[in-house]
């Protein structure tokens, strides 16, 4: 059986007597893309700190392509892009990016950098300015720009599509469709459902801290009687089209998992 790039068990986080994480089971496997989506407040990012060991857990177990996630060589196959990035801003684009591959342990290959930045929608004379004037969505850009260079089989982006304009966003997505097609494994969180339904093979729906769904895009909305995946993510979490439809007799065909309360 593959091993999956990704395994949470029982995953449990608590800050102060506030529960943020409460027993949560999760598997990424290996050439899979997954989107995990939830409100503000589900516990996203928290869930990637966590796996990534940049906070501590309460209890469970975190497993990043069979290694125990506490250790640094757990995440040698990886990259990551967190939440609303920004570069340090004493850096130029071309010293940032010089940075993140000495990191990566792969250097910058120059024949590289222009692909990625057509991918991006990002003008290499961007590149010549210090990080700290770049607007959000450049800043945004030469972030994923750093990850995508970087050559790892594992990507763990908290929202990255976030502030991208919509040229870049398509290019992006498409992107992530040809690195799936070439093995690599995608774990992002985002609020786009459209993203998700384009580019995921199964999605993770968080909510109250704790895993609600999961399944591909096309179960959600079987199980969920659902027209869309919207419908069917306000079904699963209970907002105002929830009284529509039946939460806990799946539609027949559907292959995810609702996990209740």
């Amino acid at each position: 059986m593959t091993v999956p790039a990704i395994q949470i068990q029982r995953l449990t986080k608590h800050r102060g007597l506030k529960v943020l994480l409460s027993e949560l089971d999760l598997s990424v496997f290996e050439g899979d893309c997954m989107g995990l989506v939830g409100v503000n407040g589900a516990g996203k990012t928290t869930l990637i700190k966590c796996l990534l060991d940049l906070e501590a857990v309460t209890s469970g177990e975190i497993s990043i392509f069979d290694r125990k996630h506490s250790q640094t060589t757990a995440r040698e196959r990886l990259a990551y892009l967190p939440e609303n990035f920004r570069p340090p801003g004493y850096l130029n684009g071309w010293e940032y990016l010089r940075y993140m591959g000495q990191l990566h342990g792969n250097g910058v290959n120059p024949d590289r950098i222009k692909p990625t930045l057509k991918i991006l929608d990002l003008e290499t004379s961007e590149l010549d300015k210090l990080t700290v004037s770049l607007s959000k969505g450049t800043a945004q850009k030469l972030g994923l720009a750093g990850c995508l260079m970087s050559g790892k089989k594992l990507l763990i982006m908290d929202e990255p599509m976030g502030g991208l304009d919509p040229s870049a966003r398509i290019y992006l997505q498409d992107h992530l469709l040809e690195l799936k097609r070439q093995g690599c494994t995608c774990f992002f969180t985002t609020h786009l459902l459209a993203d998700v339904e384009k580019i995921c093979d199964s999605i993770a729906i968080l909510h109250q801290g704790k895993i609600r769904f999961v399944g591909s895009p096309a179960d959600c909305c079987r199980y969920f009687k659902a027209i869309d995946l919207e419908q069917a993510y306000l079904r699963c979490v209970g907002g105002r089209l929830a009284e529509t439809g039946d939460r806990g007799t799946p539609a027949d065909g559907a292959n995810g998992e609702y996990i209740e309360n």
